[in-house]
């Protein structure tokens, strides 16, 4: 019975763990560049768009299409170090927790 009290006892202890770091990560702003940072994107670590920055040399009509592949390349470049932040970030709250590896906990 012991042994059940203590792991429910960690499991809550995990749980504000595991919120904290969540709220922690709406406040980490991370920023993606495509075409040498003629667009520029940015993100919380949840991945909430926050900003986009356009050089307006590239706002020609008939490029259109080039803006809108920069926009996206900038996107994913922020949406990964984004994700980045979030494994780091939870890393630390799992950390001697035997979870199983690729077990995702977010």
């Amino acid at each position: 019975m012991r042994d059940i009290m203590g792991m429910m006892a960690k499991a809550k202890e995990l749980q504000q763990k595991m919120q904290d770091a969540q709220a922690e990560l709406e406040q980490v702003i991370v920023e993606g560049a495509s075409g040498g940072g003629a667009v520029k994107v940015t993100l919380s670590a949840k991945g909430e768009l926050r900003a986009i920055a356009i050089d307006p040399g590239l706002m020609k009509p008939d490029e259109a299409e080039i803006l809108e592949d920069l926009i996206i390349a900038a996107h994913a470049d922020a949406r990964a170090k984004a994700d980045a932040a979030m494994q780091e970030k939870m890393a630390g709250v799992t950390a001697g927790l035997p979870i199983p590896p690729g077990m995702k906990l977010f």
